[in-house]
């Protein structure tokens, strides 16, 4: 290969792995970091141009160089981001006739709480955000609660009401690098101060409306104290274990992911039906029927009078659902 072509196409296969492992929520990076850093490509071509006719060993090394710390700081700088006061903001609109309101939590240790009120009967809860170990499984005299651990990033949590429908946001903002392998952590007796971590509490009174858009994460769903309406999966490279509880009248649950592992555990009296579409995916759908291309029942499904339905869409990754 000539040389001029080397350094071109690096740039091409760096840009496109970025590009790639962003989607997927390997890697998370501040966009606003391009603006900043822009004259990093100037110096990148400077220095192309010097070597340009320099065809020895060292030449390629200092451009090769210079290109990957180049791209290691725009992808993983924190620039044009600085505060004197990086523990928390807290935002509170008294104007708001719904009464809206935000908390963003940078660094550290915290608590998030929604007291709860008489009228809650439907909740959304909007939880974003990869690089973070989320679990849920206790019970709360508030709305909402969370207990969480920051490290490298920060939790923003939000909600707002219209009557008795609430909605409520919680994510991950701000992580700089990436970690896949959150087991092989605590096999390894790593400090795990260093992962982000967030333990989910709910009221079982009101119904919900769970939303799951993570990238690069651990999920351990117990929701099976929960009136649950609706649960969408949206993920990239993580790995969820859910635990569906009865269902209501309707309850559904959407799973679209890419690499992920996905476990869907459903109690065995649960009426559940399960419409499949994922491509080169690995599936196991114990206990249950299939009745046409893609679609599986439980035992005496058709005439059950609360249903469960599961949407299952995803490319390589593993789906199972249980029966317990």
């Amino acid at each position: 290969m000539r040389n001029d072509k080397i350094i071109p196409g690096v740039v091409l296969i760096l840009i496109g792995a970025i590009f790639l492992l962003h989607n997927y929520g390997v890697i998370h990076f501040h966009w606003g970091n391009i603006f900043h850093l822009w004259p990093i490509f100037i110096v990148i071509g400077g220095v192309n141009l010097i070597f340009a006719n320099n065809r020895t060993g060292w030449a390629m090394v200092i451009k090769l160089g210079v290109i990957i710390l180049g791209f290691a700081l725009i992808v993983f700088g924190n620039f044009g981001r600085h505060t004197f006061f990086p523990a928390y903001v807290y935002s509170d609109d008294d104007d708001d006739d719904h009464g809206k309101s935000m908390i963003t939590k940078v660094s550290g240790n915290s608590e998030f709480n929604t007291p709860f009120e008489a009228n809650a009967k439907v909740v959304t809860l909007n939880i974003e955000g990869g690089a973070t170990s989320y679990h849920l499984s206790d019970t709360t005299d508030q709305l909402f609660s969370a207990s969480t651990r920051e490290f490298g990033g920060r939790y923003e949590y939000s909600h707002s009401n219209e009557d008795s429908l609430y909605t409520l946001n919680f994510k991950m903002r701000g992580h700089h690098g990436f970690n896949l392998d959150f087991d092989s952590e605590k096999e390894k007796g790593k400090d795990s101060t260093k992962t982000n971590s967030a333990t989910l509490r709910l009221n079982q009174k009101p119904e919900w409306n769970i939303n799951l858009n993570t990238g690069a994460a651990e999920v351990n769903f117990d929701l099976s104290k929960f009136k649950v309406r609706s649960l969408k999966i949206d993920g990239g490279a993580a790995e969820f274990n859910v635990k569906m509880g009865q269902p209501l009248e309707n309850t559904n649950v959407r799973v679209e992911t890419g690499m992920s592992d996905v476990t869907i555990s459903v109690p065995t009296t649960a009426a559940c039906h399960i419409k499949s579409s994922t491509g080169l995916s690995s599936t196991s759908y114990d206990g249950f029927t299939k009745v046409s291309d893609n679609n599986y029942e439980t035992p005496g499904f058709s005439t059950a009078k609360n249903k469960m339905f599961i949407k299952i869409d995803g490319g390589l990754a593993d789906f199972k659902v249980k029966r317990y």
